[in-house]
């Protein structure tokens, strides 16, 4: 019996003994694994060079091209997008209109307003409206760019226009910035606006007699942004005063100056609000206005003030599900100096003239919205010498009321249908019409 118990111990010995040298591992394994062991450093080491290079690509790329991204990520303190560090951004904006209209729109005068500039009731039936061109591109690290080239039809031929062509710094220091070249001046909340831009196919009244439409001139602006939660901008411009309400270039070239403030904020998270204030003042040699063929020729001074009120609300700051907007301005313009009629005379001139628009326009849901509009002027009595002309006032002051509705597939396109009924103070006027308006390519982000 006990022989038989050290046998089985012996067994038992002998298969454990045999067990663990077989887990005892060889050399040909530690070589094996020593081999994976350099083959995973080599790995990593490689994969920790390509990240190192290509961190030290991006610390190489030029300062443009991160000037491009602070702009693109901080939107519109100056009011440029560039889509590109190299390339200019290339956008072009299609425009056009079916327009009826109860009398013939040559014949239209406005009393005591003969209108300048681009201003006046466009042509009735299907036109093709202004193709716009846009370029836009950082220059450098220091300034960006922009041109703006509209394509028009003007007596059957297809003219190329200089609409803007300005270029503004980048990241000045204590909230300034400034731009050089041709620009839509700052003044007022509509001016700066493209038309593409525009709630209703045509501006309001105000900005028709007083502006011609918009006031575009070359020259110098500057602005400052104050560094505080509530949004406060200050400005001001030199200008040439070569295009309307200036005219001639006077005093060598330095016919306009210009400033202006803007003050908004948010009132909680569904409103928000913008209020302004702009004066204009412009020297004009032989300004012209009226009938293109006799036209009124104006020279002397003129002042502009410009008060201006916005509100808009959308439910949580959902722009896109819906929003409402009230806009209004109150233009007053006071001219002195003389006009030269179309038979010759010349007549000492001295005026004040006001006018004013508001309107309110209802996104309910995406894509539709509906507007309403009414503008009016008011003209000062210049004197019984111009009895009889088109500076006469008449006695009733011209007003329009204007309801528009729209539909856009997307931000690059949208229709609207439009009604207006104007009072001139001597005739009455229906117009109705249909207007497109797409674009393709790059364009930047509209300012408030």
């Amino acid at each position: 019996m006990v022989g038989k118990l050290r046998f089985i111990v012996f067994i038992c010995v002998l298969f454990l003994y045999r067990s663990a040298s077989a887990q005892v591992p060889d050399e040909q394994s530690i070589n094996g694994l020593r081999q994976e062991l350099i083959q995973l450093r080599q790995e990593y080491q490689s994969r920790i060079q390509e990240l190192e290079q290509r961190i030290d690509a991006m610390e190489e790329q030029p300062a443009a091209q991160q000037a491009a991204a602070d702009v693109a990520t901080a939107g519109g303190s100056l009011g440029v997008l560039s889509n590109s560090a190299f390339n200019p951004a290339i956008g072009v904006i299609f425009s056009g209109q079916a327009w009826g209209d109860n009398n013939d729109p040559e014949t239209i005068r406005i009393p005591g307003f003969p209108l300048g500039g681009e201003a006046g009731p466009g042509p009735e039936g299907l036109v093709l409206g202004e193709t716009e061109m846009d370029f836009n591109a950082n220059v450098d690290d220091k300034f960006t760019a922009w041109l703006t080239l509209p394509i028009v039809i003007e007596d059957g031929e297809v003219t190329v226009e200089l609409e803007e062509a300005w270029i503004e710094t980048l990241g000045l220091p204590n909230g300034f910035a400034a731009r050089f070249g041709r620009f839509f001046s700052g003044i007022g909340y509509l001016n700066g606006k493209h038309a593409h831009a525009w709630d209703f196919v045509d501006q309001p009244l105000p900005y028709q007699a007083f502006l011609g439409n918009q006031y575009v001139d070359d020259g110098i602006q500057v602005r400052w942004l104050a560094p505080t939660d509530l949004y406060v901008e200050l400005g001001g411009e030199l200008l040439r005063g070569g295009r309307y309400p200036a005219a001639g270039d006077v005093d060598s070239g330095f016919g306009g100056r210009s400033a202006f403030m803007h003050v908004g904020g948010d009132a909680g998270i569904n409103n928000s609000w913008l209020v302004g204030l702009s004066y204009l003042h412009v020297g004009s040699d032989g300004r012209p206005s009226g009938d293109e063929n006799d036209p009124l020729l104006f020279s002397g001074d003129s002042d502009l003030l410009i008060a201006e009120f916005v509100w808009k609300w959308s439910p949580q700051g959902n722009w896109k599900q819906k929003n409402f907007v009230l806009q209004g301005e109150y233009l007053q313009r006071s001219e002195d100096g003389d006009y030269r009629l179309p038979n010759g005379s010349v007549l000492p001139y001295d005026a004040n003239q006001s006018g004013w628009y508001i309107q309110a326009l209802y996104q309910p849901i995406p894509r539709w919205r509906f507007g309403a509009r009414i503008d009016m002027l008011s003209a000062g009595d210049p004197g019984t010498l111009f009895t009889g002309t088109d500076l006469d006032p008449k006695d009733d002051d011209p007003v329009r009321f204007s309801l528009m509705t729209d539909w856009s597939n997307s931000e690059f396109s949208r229709l609207r249908l439009q009604f207006a009924h104007t009072d001139y103070g001597t005739i009455g006027d229906n117009q109705w019409g249909l207007q497109y308006i797409h674009s393709i390519g790059a364009h930047g982000a509209h300012a408030f």
